[in-house]
């Protein structure tokens, strides 16, 4: 019976020559290739954990007493979220290991995906014919990053009203359309009741939706390109050398895809994370101490606090200091990303097609740019913490924003001359090495490496 099932598809689908061939289809065995089904694996991992999740949340900014397990918040007024994000902590079976581990993957998710763009980029992986796959991962790099701030946002508690109070005056700063903008997200004035149940449809729906169909588009695209290689002995950019999709392939992304659940499950049961309950309920009035957000959001946390506070007017209309920090860095830096592939192209005038990566050391500048760019965001990263480190390191919140402020400055600099200069020197030794290994084969009557391979 079942082969008459099978039978039947194929005779209509021929679904046997395409399941054969898609079989014998190779992969390069390197482990950075791997980063990138890390994220894919955390998607699932969120998904399944936010599907359970939302059985019990109530995404609602209406007020009600609380009542729950929670001993310290029972009688205080506080929004239906809070209460039911409080209540799936103590009083549902498994919730709290579900929050933490969505919460934990999320984090994993947007770093699996920036580690797997900074190996494009530096590989350059992103030349033609790749260079929509690139766009493509550049906004999944975006969307996770919205959708883990909608997240987090949920629970109404004081540290994430406190983001939303950020994200509000982002907003409203942006030049001629904040105030529209502004209303049409938060559906009124900060803080409106209505963005709780806004942002959930959107966290669980809309945003999710795009991410599946981003991440299938670029599989797609991934799976008729074919995959990238390193250089290597019997590599070249017409050929593929590594391991085939069934049965050896497989295997192994199976055991990866154990292995990130593995480590999710570990976190969200051992490793403690947004304990909403010691923050409390949001109050517009108050501000928690100490308020830092998701990794991810660090860097605009610290341009924030490190641009200087320039507020211009033109033509009467004022341009507020927020949006130096908070609307054009983060314009520039997602401009420059989706155009990079662009503009290298234009730069080198190389139009061909590329199969084989680039070595870091073998692109001095393309490698100096994007190690210079990587500390700039760490130091904003950094500034993104400057009270608790002021407090740590003893000195005053001033003296160490101004270190930061020029320290954003010079060390990227300093980072990208220092990496170029590497990478040129090890570059040419490599060149050198290999002209002497020519004239040692070519003294002993040998031929060449490109001679042997071919």
């Amino acid at each position: 019976m079942i082969d008459r099932v099978f039978g039947w598809f194929d005779d209509r689908l021929h679904l046997a020559h395409f399941t054969q061939s898609s079989l014998r289809k190779i992969f390069p065995d390197n482990w950075s290739f791997m980063v990138g089904e890390i994220a894919m694996y955390c998607f699932v991992v969120l998904v399944v954990t936010g599907i359970y999740l939302s059985f019990f949340f109530s995404p609602s900014a209406k007020v009600v007493v609380y009542d729950g397990s929670y001993v310290p918040l029972q009688g205080l007024r506080m929004s239906e979220a809070f209460s039911s994000t409080v209540r799936i902590s103590f009083d549902v079976r498994a919730g709290l290991v579900f929050r933490q581990m969505h919460h934990w993957a999320a984090l994993i998710f947007a770093g699996a995906i920036l580690v797997h763009l900074c190996r494009v980029f530096f590989t350059g992986a992103f030349r033609r014919p790749r260079e929509l796959n690139w766009v493509i991962g550049v906004t999944l790099f975006l969307l996770v990053m919205f959708n883990g701030f909608s997240g987090y946002s949920l629970p109404d508690d004081l540290l994430s009203g406190t983001g939303l109070r950020i994200g509000y005056s982002i907003a409203l700063a942006m030049p001629f359309v904040g105030t529209w903008a502004a209303f049409l997200v938060f559906g009124g004035e900060f803080p409106s009741p209505d963005i709780i149940a806004r942002l959930f449809v959107l966290h669980v729906l809309i945003i999710p939706a795009l991410i599946a169909g981003l991440l299938g588009a670029h599989m797609a695209i991934l799976w008729r390109q074919k995959h990238t290689q390193y250089p290597g002995p019997g590599r070249t950019e017409d050929n593929i050398v590594g391991s085939r999709l069934w049965p050896t392939y497989t295997a192994r992304s199976v055991g990866l895809l154990a292995g990130v659940f593995a480590v999710i499950a570990l976190l969200g049961g051992l490793a403690q994370i947004n304990p909403i309950w010691l923050y409390g309920p949001f109050e517009p009035a108050a501000v928690s101490t100490a308020s830092q957000p998701d990794w991810y959001m660090g860097w605009l946390e610290g341009a924030l606090r490190l641009a200087p506070a320039w507020r211009i007017d033109v033509f009467g209309y004022t341009i507020s200091e927020v949006v130096w920090p908070g609307v054009l860095l983060p314009g520039i830096t997602f401009g420059l990303l989706y155009m990079w592939p662009f503009i290298e192209r234009r730069l080198t005038h190389d139009d061909l097609d590329h199969h084989l990566l680039d070595r870091p050391r073998d692109r001095p500048v393309r490698t100096a740019f994007g190690v210079g760019t990587l500390t700039f965001y760490v130091v904003l990263f950094v500034a993104g913490s400057s009270d608790i480190l002021a407090q740590k390191l003893a000195t005053a919140i001033p003296t160490l924003t101004r270190v930061l402020q020029v320290l954003v400055i010079v060390l990227p600099m300093a980072t990208a001359l220092l990496t170029w200069k590497v990478c040129h020197d090890l570059s040419g030794a490599d060149k050198l090495e290999t002209a002497k290994g020519r004239i040692r084969r070519a003294r002993s009557g040998l031929p060449d490496e490109e001679e042997q391979s071919a």
